[in-house]
């Protein structure tokens, strides 16, 4: 079984291309005979914790793969670590705006993902899908749940997950804007190939996808 999530709208957004591409991702991958169960999370610190963990025992997952919307990157994300720190820019959508506080607290100061990002990262490249291995998944909602998702795996150790950011689409920049964007279709297949790379992969592969800043 496979648990995809992404994001309702948040900070006066009408869409968030995040929930759209997983949910078209699960109808790709549950084309060819893959168990998926895509859920919607709120934009809330705690709420969305909640959700995902309630779907996560309930659907006993082999793969979580959790998405959300970073506007500005031009790439799909595979991000390495969630920090235990939720300081929010903006107020979520239930107006809480958390400053330098632990999302779990007493927990380890960061935890990594556990999915395969560089063979998933090669696997994108040679789908002719623009992919990138992030530093740093911000300090925001999304950094919330891919924490509460890995600090749920910790003691599921038979269960993978991690999570990724996805950009605007091209309708949801001005017009004429020359910002980053990328089609629906190619954000639901860059999920679907971190999915199918996942469930292929055991031992990550040895690839040079770091920063220098």
């Amino acid at each position: 079984m496979i648990l995809l999530t992404g994001f309702e709208p948040f900070g006066g957004e009408e869409v968030n291309p995040s929930w759209l591409a997983v949910r078209r991702a699960g109808e790709l991958l549950g084309s060819e005979g893959i168990a998926v169960d895509v859920v919607e999370l709120p934009c809330v610190f705690g709420e969305s914790a909640t959700v995902l963990t309630e779907a996560i025992a309930r659907l006993n997952p082999d793969i979580v793969v959790c998405s959300g919307l970073a506007g500005g990157r031009a790439r799909i994300s595979l991000e390495r670590v969630a920090i235990n720190c939720d300081d929010a820019r903006i107020p979520d959508n239930k107006g809480q705006r958390p400053i330098d506080e632990e999302v779990i607290p007493g927990g380890p100061a960061a935890y990594f993902s556990n999915l395969p990002i560089k063979a998933a990262l090669r696997n994108l490249h040679i789908a002719g899908i623009r992919g990138e291995v992030s530093q740093s998944a911000g300090t925001y909602v999304c950094n919330h749940i891919f924490y509460v998702l890995m600090n749920a795996l910790a003691s599921r150790p038979g269960t993978r997950g991690g999570f990724v950011h996805v950009p605007y689409l091209r309708e949801q920049l001005p017009e004429g804007s020359p910002g980053p964007s990328m089609p629906l279709e190619a954000m639901a297949e860059g999920i679907a190939v971190i999915v199918r790379t996942a469930l292929h992969t055991q031992a990550d592969v040895k690839l040079s996808a770091g920063a220098i800043r």
